[in-house]
């Protein structure tokens, strides 16, 4: 209770500050204004196909259908991916792995791991600014147990706050939803969420956009993370958040 009570008398009059509400205000406009351009120079056709895949099935249909514009119509099929990314992480919708999949079935891996990483940051931002304004009642009531263990580890790793945002977002400890939304609830300040975000989550978009160039041969979400890919991720973040360690043995 006492934590709820920290992080409620920390709540100012307008959450967000000029230049924050200039970024969302810019992030939406140029998604309406994206799709709007993408809606207005797509050839006329049968769109049936475009729907955001639900399992691997559905992926697959959309990506031998978008391959065909993706040569023909580069500049649409990337806006529009971008734009429903951002969207399907600023509010939270499941899928965005099945996104990452379809980038590197689309783009191949460098081109579709800096289009992952571009539009996963952006959206996890909004996100961050979202809950900023209205995600504290949120937060509250779906993970007050999660929010109450992550308030007291980012209260005491606050010296070296960037090291253990770093760990997070390079190892499954906590969802990656769950900070996207709780970060500006606990005060993790946002130029250190950014660079975390744009950091840390290069490795396992490498893993995942790798994996959507052989698309056909996936079974399941479950072949993406075997376990050395796994290992590996984990032994980054401990390389990450030793510093962290290394200075709370020396207090």
């Amino acid at each position: 209770m006492e934590g709820r009570e920290e992080i409620k008398g920390s709540k100012p009059s307008f959450p967000l500050t000029f230049w924050e509400l200039a970024v969302v205000s810019t992030m939406v406009f140029g998604i309406v204004l994206g799709l709007v351009g993408v809606y207005l120079t797509m050839p006329a056709s049968d769109y049936s196909f475009l729907k955001l895949p639900r399992n691997l099935e559905d992926l697959q249909i959309l990506r031998d259908n978008l391959e065909s514009y993706t040569s023909d119509y580069t500049v649409q099929v990337l806006v529009g991916y971008c734009a429903v990314y951002i969207f399907m992480q600023t509010f939270m919708i499941p899928g965005t792995v099945f996104m990452s999949l379809l980038a590197g079935a689309l783009f191949g891996v460098f081109k579709g791991v800096a289009l992952v990483v571009f539009t996963a940051t952006a959206g996890a931002s909004s996100c961050y600014f979202l809950s900023k304004l209205i995600g504290r009642p949120l937060v509250f009531s779906l993970w007050p147990d999660k929010l109450s263990f992550f308030q007291a580890q980012v209260a005491q790793r606050r010296e070296r706050l960037l090291n253990y945002m770093l760990f997070l977002r390079l190892t499954p400890t906590l969802p990656n939803t769950f900070i996207n939304v709780a970060s500006p609830i606990v005060d993790v300040p946002y130029h250190i969420f950014f660079m975390a975000t744009l950091i840390g989550l290069i490795p396992a978009a490498y893993i995942t956009v790798r994996a959507g160039i052989a698309l056909s041969e996936l079974q399941s979400l479950g072949d993406l993370y075997d376990f050395n890919s796994i290992a590996t991720l984990f032994l980054i973040g401990v390389v990450s958040v030793t510093p962290t360690l290394m200075s709370k043995t020396k207090q």
